[in-house]
């Protein structure tokens, strides 16, 4: 393997150990330029699984029970990073994308701690977990992209970590369906550009 291929990833600077991890793979009919443009422009909202779209129903009914249409969503587009308690980590151009949170996300109720992209490798507090992802692109032989999708978690203290892992037994299915929904919606995306035009062959008429 060249020389320049092996480099540490953003999400390894970010969080190099953890509790757990999980990730997803997938092969994209498309450059890696192509596929990491769909990986930043991917509006969160697109990505629509039967679970997903449940939850979406569910709270349209409040609105629905007063005879009102519900409100239409907001666009939650990867590369703004507009969920809350979410940060951008880091940005490898068409190869890596970065992001993560702390909160303590196995309550009913996710309570978030706003970090800066700097304090989060470091963070320490007692009592809350980190999540750290990232979606990242490599080539895949001529003109594909093998498109993967990671998640890790660390928590900050023993009692956190306990009730995070009894969280993470019953989570755990739900991540990975989010996670190979949020990769077909990025497949889907990449492969329905056109493809870029071939450079001219030089001295061509």
């Amino acid at each position: 393997m060249a020389a320049a291929d092996i480099h540490r990833m953003l999400i390894e600077s970010a969080m190099p150990t953890y509790d757990v991890v999980i990730a997803e793979h997938t092969v994209v009919e498309a450059d890696p330029g192509t596929t990491f443009t769909a990986v930043r422009k991917l509006d969160l909202l697109t990505v629509r699984t039967p679970v997903l779209t449940l939850s979406f129903w569910i709270r349209g009914l409040p609105a629905r029970w007063q005879g009102r249409s519900p409100a239409p969503l907001p666009r939650l587009v990867l590369e703004d990073m507009a969920l809350p308690g979410w940060l951008v980590l880091g940005v490898q151009p068409d190869r890596e994308f970065a992001f993560g949170a702390v909160g303590r996300f196995w309550q009913p109720v996710i309570e978030w701690h706003p970090v800066t992209p700097e304090e989060f490798r470091s963070f320490a507090e007692s009592g809350w977990g980190k999540i750290a992802a990232n979606l990242s692109v490599r080539p895949y032989g001529e003109s594909a992209s093998l498109l993967s999708y990671e998640c890790r978690t660390s928590t900050t203290d023993p009692g956190s970590r306990r009730r995070f892992l009894r969280y993470w037994w019953f989570i755990r299915p739900f991540v990975a369906h989010i996670l190979r929904a949020t990769l077909q919606q990025i497949k889907d995306d990449a492969e329905a550009c056109p493809p870029p035009n071939p450079a001219p062959i030089s001295g061509s008429r």
